[in-house]
């Protein structure tokens, strides 16, 4: 369990931080303001200089994807109530950022910035590539709070296994029943025919003699 919550965190943070450094060009787009022709240009380039990027960087990305996915299946598979929760959550966010990132991203960097043309900074940015350069780093920036959600969740449910773990370790003392509690003392009891052959031994030392005394003649 342990382990599992370990490589989902791992792979998300190594997710997160691979987002963190589109700041680069995001920043540029989606922080300033005003948005200029020179910030465009700079993201714009940013962008086709990972186009130019060899293959295997994607194929390294979808094995992480995959690994990140699985283990948070594999996990949820328990059926226990907190990995219904934390890890249903889990799963939705992390597999929303992956669809994004697939489907939306990616398609949009390979097809509009593979080649850009000839530019200086000053000159007017294209309109065919203004729309698409602000929709990445909107992007990239709901992946980027998904993925923050994953670690909130699995920090949340780390949490709530700690703390019942705790509660485990508290043992309950019960309180007497009301039959312990009219239990006799440890004492053993008076056997009540010997308390009253006592009594008769020691009644009839006394009477005797004084019968024997009226009895005699005079």
């Amino acid at each position: 369990m342990g382990a599992r919550a370990g490589i989902v965190v791992c792979i998300t943070s190594f997710l997160l931080g691979a987002l963190f450094t589109h700041w680069i060009a995001d920043s540029l787009t989606l922080w300033k303001s005003p948005v200029t022709d020179e910030h465009l240009w700079t993201a714009a380039s940013y962008y086709s200089i990972l186009t130019k990027g060899p293959p295997e960087i994607l194929y390294f990305l979808f094995a992480v994807l995959f690994l990140g996915g699985t283990t948070i299946l594999w996990s949820f598979g328990d059926g226990q109530a907190g990995n219904l929760m934390f890890d249903g959550g889990s799963i939705f966010l992390f597999g929303m950022t992956a669809v994004m990132y697939i489907y939306t991203v990616l398609p949009n960097i390979l097809a509009r910035f593979h080649s850009l043309p000839t530019h200086g900074l000053k000159d007017p940015f294209p309109r065919s590539l203004r729309q698409s350069t602000l929709d990445l780093a909107s992007n990239n920036l709901i992946c980027s709070v998904a993925l923050t959600g994953v670690l909130a969740l699995q920090a949340g449910r780390f949490w709530a296994e700690t703390s019942d773990n705790d509660d485990e370790e508290f043992v309950l003392v019960e309180a007497p029943t009301p039959e312990e509690v009219e239990k006799p003392s440890q004492t053993p009891p008076v056997n009540a025919t010997a308390l009253k052959d006592r009594l008769s031994i020691h009644s009839d030392d006394k009477v005797k003699p004084l019968l024997q005394q009226r009895v005699q003649p005079s």
